[in-house]
């Protein structure tokens, strides 16, 4: 490394986040600019470490040690050529993924770690200002079709990747516009849409396209809302006739639900159903979205990021009040003696969404809605709860007598998790084979039980990370390009099932 006592020299530092009542204004993103000469000093701290742990806790293998050099260097277009080998939107890691390398990066014995994942920002945001970020299309094409099913991270990734191979790639996207999450799910606060709108341009300057609207499978989704008002049906049958080789990387979209005494009320929604119109509002492509925080006590159930996007969205638009609740126990500031360097630190973290305001509530339950009498939620009824051992590994909630609380709310965000793949559909249609926890099977070649369909991304994983989906989204690409032609240059970063440091 440029500088081998970097890390002795110089502290952690990240950019400061807007001011919370300048930020609650808009729906921009929370941090201010960062100083090159900042991100250089933190690129100094990398150590030159001799086993660089960043990489096992990188599922996409980053090559984080040398871009780090690169930007001490002050080397920036060669930092991106590093950072665009292994992963192929790192402007979105950079700014949603939890950063697994960090909490195995080796300062982090004891010290605080690198900060990976803003260098990583940096040097991509950089390389867009700059031009270097160009299309790159394919020099020779295969006279091969690709069909990819969804337009999340991971099936932009295989598309992206198998379109470079030289095959004709067409992506289906029920809603109304690609992105999947990244679109309708992430707010504005924490990833602007002009951001993935330059990268889909780019694909589409190297030969993807986008067909929206588009339902693929013959019958109903579970999920009404993310799918367009007006969109088509095409069969998931007639693409495997159609197509050479099909992609699926729908996610893992079947919610968890709450059965409880009132879940029927009027203002209790999933949270998704409250986001994407959320999201449309700001886009310009809504004029109001039909769920809205204004004026009302809000109580947002689950304390994951789910939760803390629908967080910030509330107080965007103006809620009295929020309270999340979240089931397991706080965890402790520090990492514990059973979690240890270089697994992933199960730390109290505080998003920017819960800076903003509202209070978390941690080990409770919901044992009921209340209504107000005319068919409306005006009350969560909960209690607190202890974890104890439970049969098989999964833990178990016990009540804590005497511990019953009540809580004002006129609306309701459901935010636990999503329970694997949705049923109907594509699934039903092709008769795919699932696992217990409700995910597409994948062979170790990403394939399915048809042939010529595969599989990537939360789909076969079930709810995980996006620098998983991105992952997992080049690996079938490989898997595919292989299947075509019989060989593949395109690399392959992981197998189904591999897991990271976490």
């Amino acid at each position: 490394m440029g500088d081998i006592s970097g890390f002795l020299k110089f502290p952690r530092q990240l950019p400061h986040r807007r001011p919370v009542p300048v930020r609650l204004r808009d729906w921009k993103e929370v941090y201010e600019p960062f100083p090159a000469e900042a991100a250089r000093q933190q690129g100094a701290r990398c150590m030159d470490c001799g086993i660089p742990f960043c990489h096992e806790g990188c599922p996409l293998g980053n090559l984080i040690p040398e871009w780090n050099d690169l930007v001490y260097r002050e080397d920036w277009s060669e930092a991106v050529e590093r950072l665009h080998a292994t992963n192929n939107f790192p402007e979105f890691t950079g700014r949603l993924c939890p950063a697994p390398c960090e909490g195995a990066c080796v300062l982090g014995i004891n010290d605080d770690p690198v900060t990976i994942e803003r260098i990583e920002y940096e040097i991509i945001e950089r390389a867009w200002s700059e031009g270097w970020v160009r299309p790159v299309p394919a020099r020779t094409p295969s006279g091969r079709r690709v069909a990819v099913v969804g337009s999340g991270p991971s099936g932009l990734a295989a598309a992206q990747q198998l379109s470079r191979a030289g095959h004709g790639v067409v992506v289906f996207e029920r809603a109304e516009r690609p992105g999947g999450l990244l679109r309708y799910g992430i707010p504005e606060f924490k990833m602007e849409k002009a951001v993935l709108d330059r990268r889909l341009a780019q694909l589409e300057a190297e030969g993807v396209e986008f067909r929206c609207g588009v339902s693929v499978g013959e019958s109903a989704p579970e999920v009404s809302r993310a799918v367009a008002a007006d969109a088509t049906v095409v069969g998931a049958r007639s693409l495997v006739e159609e197509f050479d080789a099909v992609v699926l990387a729908g996610g893992a979209t079947l919610p968890r639900d709450l059965a409880v005494p009132g879940r029927d009320l009027a203002g209790i929604h999933r949270a998704m159903d409250y986001l994407k119109p959320s999201n449309m509002v700001q886009e310009g492509t809504l004029t109001n979205s039909p769920i809205s925080a204004h004026g009302k006590h809000v109580v947002i159930i689950g304390g994951g990021d789910t939760g803390a996007d629908c967080l910030g969205t509330v107080h965007r638009q103006g809620a009295l009040s929020v309270h999340q609740l979240e089931i397991m126990p706080e965890p402790p500031l520090e990492r514990t003696g059973d979690n240890p360097w270089p697994t992933w630190p199960l730390i109290l973290r505080t998003s920017s969404a819960l800076e903003e305001g509202g209070e978390r509530i941690f080990s409770a339950t919901t044992a009921e809605f209340l209504d107000d009498g005319s068919g409306r939620v005006r009350a969560l009824r909960g209690q607190q709860v202890e974890l104890a051992p439970g049969d098989g590994g999964r833990p178990q909630f016990l009540a804590v007598e005497g511990s019953e609380f009540e809580l004002p709310c006129e609306l309701v965000l459901l935010a636990m998790g999503f329970l694997g793949a949705e049923r109907t559909g594509v699934v039903a249609e092709l008769d795919l084979r699932l696992d217990a926890r409700g995910s597409v099977v994948a062979d170790p070649n990403w394939s399915t039980n048809v042939e010529g369909v595969f599989v990537c991304g939360d789909m076969t994983r079930g709810q995980s990370l996006i620098v998983w989906a991105i992952t997992e989204g080049r690996s079938a690409a490989s898997a595919v390009d292989r299947y075509l032609m019989g060989e593949t240059a395109l690399p392959a970063p992981i197998v189904p099932g591999q897991l990271a440091l976490q």
